[in-house]
């Protein structure tokens, strides 16, 4: 789009939810619009208040913004990076796209793999900061802006997670738990409003667990309809949640919708969606969530989902443990000799094998520092396994591979709380990739999601909390499992969190195993020179007969070596090995019931 005098042009992803405030502050100034459109906002915005605009934003987007007469571009990417924006420079030219195959479609680069990004990429499943897969290609990261002039980048940070330390919250420890939780349930309850700006039907993504069920009540707090909710589940019993769905969409007269889907349906969609998602898919749980998208979109076009909670709250049990292994083992190094510490390391190994387990993860064993005892201790692919999977793999590649995340532990003030810390750096790197997983997947199907719990006012109100409202015993989420108190059922506010969990170690332990050989040993992958064949056998053998769980592992791998393939070989989107002697392909079940209301 244009402004009248045709010296700006904007070209913008995502949703500006408060333009109609916007709106209404430029026209008082003077500003004339010919649209009621969101993206004219952004122009006129920059019009009145330049770079600053971004400021005055309350939404999900990624834009640019074409500036004639000054010759100059200025792009800018949300707060938490809800919308991605990729970025390179060749010969002086800026190019930038919503997809890195966009970029490559200029065919004014080559698609190179950035092998420096290997441990970081199978330790987290995804790249954090500003590098992705592809050499030379960046992304822009969260609550950034770039400017491109006279053939120049410069980049900025214009927002960043407010965070005080814990002695400095007067206010918030001054307030009575009443006020804590009526201003949280408010704040949640407008951003969901906000977020229900639409001219187009909308609905949710309802998994059962407490985060999609608050969406859910409190749309339906605020619709004079019934919300229409989501859900997918595997048909195995013990990865299935539907009943919890069921229950939550009786309790809000919501008309509910369902899909359940196989090992077929997993492993027919991947190659594809690795195409769609241009990097190697970090999480199973994508699969699952492009084939809810995919039922949404035959009855809604925008979705409201609950992600961000977690990182905002300290959903996940890792923060429970983290913080007590890492106070623990300050205790334990004052009180216990290096030398006896050496020795107790060396004899988890004699211990029970469930036992080792978990003494292997402890303060016992792990060494007490960010790198150690918080990322690789809760990898996917640690860096001791990945020296042995990695044919080209070096020593000193390690201390690249939490780089980024270790950066942003260590950026708060050192009064910050340890959770504090820990969550922050969650909110920037791991927040992000699960954010391009919910962009990407819905979008190939053709469906907008948004993310209500990540609204900056609603981060910044829950970055102030202390501790105690996010983490208390061992209750997570403190604040808003009070705040849904009267909304939803206390079978939902009380159950454990299950994640979504993807029956994936098992399927390659059968059939899938086989499948899984066929393609990561075959003489493409051998020749590339990547992944030692010897470790990979042995790896295959061993989970196959159930020795070890390497799933984590296969996953990592077999992505890595279909994307490879997708884009680096330029072979375009793959297709697996059959499995001999299985049935043909079934179509995913989907279901709707409508819940009595």
């Amino acid at each position: 789009m244009t402004n009248e005098a045709g010296d700006l042009w904007v070209v913008f992803n995502g949703e500006i939810y408060n333009h109609l405030e916007i709106c209404r502050r430029l026209q008082n100034r003077g500003r004339r619009y010919r649209t009621r459109s969101d993206t004219e906002t952004i122009l006129h915005a920059y019009e009145e208040w330049g770079d600053a605009c971004v400021d005055h934003l309350r939404g999900m987007f990624a834009f640019a913004i074409w500036d004639a007469g000054r010759r100059r571009l200025l792009a800018a990417r949300d707060r938490l990076g809800i919308k991605p924006l990729y970025w390179t420079l060749v010969g002086g030219r800026l190019l930038f796209a919503s997809e890195i195959k966009a970029l490559l479609a200029s065919d004014l680069i080559v698609a190179e793999l950035n092998q420096e990004a290997l441990p970081e990429l199978l330790g987290t499943r995804s790249l954090s900061g500003t590098r992705t897969m592809f050499r030379g290609i960046h992304k822009l990261l969260p609550g950034h802006q770039l400017v491109f002039e006279r053939g120049a980048i410069r980049i900025r940070q214009y927002w960043d997670v407010p965070h005080r330390a814990a002695s400095d919250r007067g206010d918030a420890r001054n307030k009575s738990d009443r006020d804590v939780v009526d201003e949280f349930r408010s704040a949640l309850d407008a951003s969901v409003r906000l977020h229900l700006m639409s001219d187009v039907p909308l609905g949710v993504f309802l998994s059962g667990g407490i985060d999609s069920s608050a969406i859910a009540a409190l749309m339906a707090r605020a619709m004079n309809r019934p919300v229409q909710t989501f859900s997918v589940a595997f048909k195995e019993r013990a990865f299935n949640e539907l009943g919890y769905a069921r229950d939550v969409a009786r309790a809000i007269g919501a008309d509910s919708h369902e899909v359940t889907i196989d090992d077929r349906d997993f492993f027919d969609a991947l190659p594809r969606l690795i195409w769609q998602e241009d990097e190697p898919i970090a999480h199973p749980s994508s699969v699952p969530l492009y084939y809810v998208s995919a039922l949404a979109r035959r009855f809604v076009k925008v979705v409201l989902t609950g992600e961000g909670s977690d990182e905002l709250l300290a959903g996940y049990g890792k923060y429970l443990r983290s913080t007590w292994n890492w106070r623990a083992g300050a205790l334990y190094e004052r009180l216990v000799p290096r030398s006896l510490r050496a020795s107790i390391a060396r004899s988890v190994a004699v211990l029970p094998r469930r036992v080792a387990c978990y003494a292997r993860r402890s303060f016992l064993t792990v060494e007490r520092t960010p790198q150690a005892m918080f990322f690789d201790n809760f990898a996917a692919v640690r860096l001791a396994d990945q020296r042995d999977l990695l044919a080209s793999r070096r020593r000193d590649d390690d201390c690249d591979a939490y780089a980024v995340a270790v950066d942003y532990f260590s950026r708060l003030d050192p009064r910050t709380t340890l959770l504090d810390r820990l969550l922050y750096t969650d909110l920037k790197t791991y927040l992000v990739e699960l954010l391009m997983k919910q962009d990407q997947m819905s979008m190939a199907a053709s469906i907008e999601s948004r993310v209500p719990f990540l609204d900056h006012v609603l981060v910044e109100l829950s970055a102030g909390l202390p501790d105690r409202w996010k983490l208390s015993g061992w209750t997570t989420k403190r604040v808003l499992r009070h705040a849904m108190k009267g909304l939803l059922p206390a079978s939902i506010l009380n159950r454990p969190k299950m994640g979504f969990p993807v029956p994936f170690s098992r399927w390659t332990r059968e059939g899938w195993n086989s499948v899984a050989r066929e393609t990561l040993l075959d003489r493409r992958s051998r020749e590339r020179g990547i992944i030692d064949s010897l470790a990979l056998t042995r790896l295959l053998d061993d989970h196959a007969a159930g020795r070890t769980d390497g799933g984590d592992r296969i996953w990592s791998l077999l992505n890595l070596e279909l994307w490879h393939r997708t884009f680096i070989d330029g072979g375009g989107v793959q297709t697996l090995p059959a499995i001999t002697g299985r049935h043909a392909h079934p179509v995913a079940e989907i279901g709707s019931a409508a819940a009595a209301r």
